[in-house]
């Protein structure tokens, strides 16, 4: 049994999802789907890459990845494979992939053409169902890529995930804001790792509008309630905080917010 997983904005008050899944088991009736999340913004291809990225790790070696949040769909934008040292991804080349691919180490990537079993495509706007989710069920069942696309050099990448560094300043921005309020960054922690910033250390943040010190800790419990702290949560992103509290509105910050942080 072959693990596919769908990430999509598609929502799930309408049949979009449905259809997907069903293209899938009709070409791989043994594949198990498991939902990531349809409840990403509408064309919010950053969410989506965070969501992607943040979850792969986590599944079974081989797993097919597909992820649709596809604004230019039915434009000169590639369908691509992604083959990665552990699992495979399947979609639009406009960012969405690359976080993921990065994180499972990228090897090979391929634009979809096409292969005998995709289904009679009947929209210029549905690649999910006629491109990606066939393209996932036949590398499930063990189609090779070169059966089902074409080489490709490499993949685009979302400039917004890219933190910089300049002797112990990191530079970054706000990708995420969690339903807890936790603002995560695209600061990761083997970002952290290259600086000589420790734990419990105190940092300065610089956000446009303040500055603040925060402690740098590894658990909320570190601060007391309602106090303010950065840790590098579960997903492995730098965060800012407040234990028990909503970062995002006690401390104005916002998806986009751009951030530094120095010792």
């Amino acid at each position: 049994m072959t693990v596919i997983t769908l990430l999509t904005d598609y929502g799930i008050r309408d049949s979009y999802v449905a259809e997907v899944k069903g293209v899938i088991l009709g070409i791989n009736p043994e594949a198990s789907i498991i939902d990531i999340s349809h409840d990403i913004g509408n064309y919010d291809i950053t969410t989506g890459a965070f969501h992607l990225a943040r979850s792969v790790p986590y599944f079974p070696e081989n797993t097919v990845h597909i992820g649709v949040v596809d604004p230019t769909v039915g434009s000169k934008r590639k369908p691509v494979i992604i083959k990665t040292k552990k699992a495979w991804l399947v979609g639009p080349d406009n960012g969405l992939m690359a976080p993921a691919a990065e994180r499972l180490g990228m090897e090979e990537v391929y634009e979809i053409i096409g292969h005998p079993d995709f289904p009679t495509k009947i929209s210029m706007v549905f690649d999910g169902r006629d491109t990606f989710g066939p393209a996932g069920a036949l590398l499930s069942r063990g189609e090779k890529p070169e059966n089902i696309g074409t080489p490709l050099e490499d993949i685009i990448r979302l400039p917004s995930y890219t933190p910089t560094i300049e002797k112990n300043t990191i530079s970054g921005e706000i990708i995420h804001v969690d339903g807890f309020g936790n603002c995560v960054t695209n600061i990761t922690y083997e970002t952290l790792e290259k600086t000589n910033i420790k734990m419990d250390d105190k940092l300065k943040i610089k956000t446009p509008e303040r500055t603040m010190n925060l402690p740098y800790v590894d658990r909320f419990s570190k601060v007391p309630v309602d106090e303010p702290l950065l840790l590098v949560a579960g997903g492995g992103y730098l965060e800012v905080s407040i234990n028990q509290g909503n970062a995002a509105k006690k401390m104005e910050l916002k998806k986009g917010t751009q951030i530094k942080i120095e010792k």
